[in-house]
């Protein structure tokens, strides 16, 4: 047997699967395509979470495109954060193309060009459905965790949020948090101590700025109500095929902690929310984060771990998630070894620091007979990669260098036209369009603040009375006084006069 056949054995045998898988290519050997070398993935294993990575230009974005439209006609609903504007396009049939029609034919796939049904989600004032969670479903943790908070001053927070919870005062938006923290540390600063424990002024005052800066990133668009409800990221067509929601994030590339605590809440609010599954064999949900390093750039050391725990446990939700970045190293170890799909576009050797790059990306593939995994890496094509998935046992699929299928819709943006026409007939765009800013907390402490400053006026206006009516009283009795021995001092006077008179006359009469 030649080393060709061999090599189309030793692919086919690791590539057969019970239940349903998805397509990604052929395999190549020596850089030339094996037709019907076809390299898959289990769907039962996806959500076990993955890693699209690569160079720029490398098709890093198509190959996600190619996994989304896949899941799409399997039933499986997608969630697609488009950083750079260009997966919109998913909603639109391929043009085709006779370069597209050349590939298949070597794949041994035939090309079908189709649109997909499709959502557009928006964090920012673009078009689309609004994404919006509350300060309360967040909770203490996660919210301490958004703010980078030191121990103290998640204890605050911690302290904030129980207040609130004690006196029913709903946090909904930003406003409301910065509200109860001013207010512990001036008009209720004695009933909170009393009940909860000191507030440091110092403390209270970082929390407060972080807040502000948090604000600046367009975090107070992102708080409030209508929330969010992540059962509308799982709905189906009525011929069954999965909704694709592509979350806008064209205009917040330059606010990364508005885009982590975005991301992080919806997958904490995914993982309380969704119930656990099982084997069912095949997802409930798949989510793919472009530019994956955004979310870790400005994320600190608790936040990681947070992000580490709930990719850890959010796959028993049937929910799997893909990052998709430039270099593995983009993401960190300890998220990097749960990740069971691995595609690896090139890599570019222009540095001694890319040539570390790529000798540590080797390293987490599995052996190949067939490849020098480190040379591979340098030597893929737009539209290559190096693939390894997880069969249905659970262990790593032969690894694959291979000639990826193009994306069966357009592989470009949509208009504004084409835009507004699917927000047009979207009926989560009603749904989630009008803000609600109902009383919560803020409204709710100002009538308490101002009607203790009420009673406060009342009370003083009422001692002021007193006083002015003591003042009076002390006025009338010294008037009293007077006038009584005033009358005294004229009775006396009086009475000497009549006396001298008397004597007066008496004298006169003795005389």
């Amino acid at each position: 047997m030649d080393k060709k056949k061999e090599f189309l054995e030793f692919i086919k045998a690791g590539n057969t699967f019970k239940g349903d898988f998805i397509t990604m290519g052929a395999a190549m050997l020596d850089g030339e395509t094996i037709t019907n070398a076809h390299v898959k993935v289990p769907l039962k294993t996806l959500n076990r979470h993955g890693l699209i990575a690569g160079a720029t230009g490398t098709g890093k974005t198509k190959t996600l495109q190619i996994i989304a439209e896949n899941l799409s006609d399997k039933g499986i609903p997608v969630l697609l954060m488009d950083m750079k504007g260009d997966l919109s396009g998913i909603a639109k049939a391929s043009p085709g193309h006779a370069k597209i029609d050349e590939r298949h034919e070597k794949i041994g796939v035939p090309f079908e060009a189709k649109d997909f049904p499709v959502e557009l989600l928006t964090l920012s004032d673009q078009n689309g459905v609004r994404l919006r969670a509350t300060v309360s479903e967040f909770g203490p943790v996660l919210f301490s965790r958004i703010l980078d908070a030191t121990v103290a001053q998640s204890g605050i927070i911690s302290i904030l949020f129980k207040y609130s919870d004690d006196n029913k005062l709903p946090l909904l938006d930003l406003k409301d948090f910065k509200k109860i923290l001013q207010y512990a540390t001036k008009e209720g600063k004695g009933e909170i101590e009393e009940n909860y424990g000191r507030i440091s002024p110092a403390s209270s005052g970082s929390i407060l700025r972080k807040i502000v800066e948090l604000e600046q990133q367009g975090a107070d668009i992102f708080f409030g109500e209508k929330s969010f409800n992540t059962d509308d990221l799982t709905r189906k067509t009525e011929d069954g095929r999965g909704v694709i929601n592509v979350i806008r994030l064209t205009d917040i590339q330059d606010r990364p902690k508005l885009f982590s605590t975005f991301m992080l809440s919806l997958l904490a609010e995914i993982y309380s929310t969704f119930p656990e599954q099982g084997d069912s064999g095949k997802p409930e949900l798949v989510i793919f984060i472009d530019e994956a390093h955004l979310i870790f750039k400005e994320a600190s050391k608790a936040l990681h771990s947070q992000i580490e725990s709930i990719v850890k446990l959010i796959r028993s939700k049937g929910v799997g998630i893909y990052f998709v970045t430039q270099n593995p190293t983009d993401i960190p170890d300890g998220v990097l070894s749960q990740l069971g799909l691995k595609v690896q576009h090139a890599l570019r050797a222009f540095t001694a620091k890319d040539r570390k790059a790529i000798k540590l990306t080797a390293e987490n593939y599995p052996d190949s007979p067939y490849y020098d995994t480190k040379s591979v890496l340098t030597s893929l094509g737009i539209g290559e990669a190096l693939i390894s998935a997880l069969d249905e046992k659970g262990r790593p699929t032969p690894l694959a260098a291979t000639m990826l299928r193009a994306p069966m819709s357009r592989m470009d943006v949509l208009t504004q036209k084409e835009i507004d026409s699917i927000n047009d007939r979207s009926e989560l765009v009603e749904k989630y369009s009008e803000l609600t800013d109902r009383e919560s907390a803020y409204e709710l402490l100002q009538k308490k603040i101002d009607k203790a400053n009420e009673s406060e006026a009342k009370e003083k206006a009422k001692e002021e009375r007193a006083k002015a009516t003591k003042s009076s009283s002390r006025s009338s009795s010294s008037k009293s006084t007077q006038s009584a021995g005033a009358k005294a001092l004229i009775k006396v006077l009086t009475s000497a006069t009549v006396i001298r008179g008397v004597f007066g006359i008496l004298g006169k009469m003795l005389k």
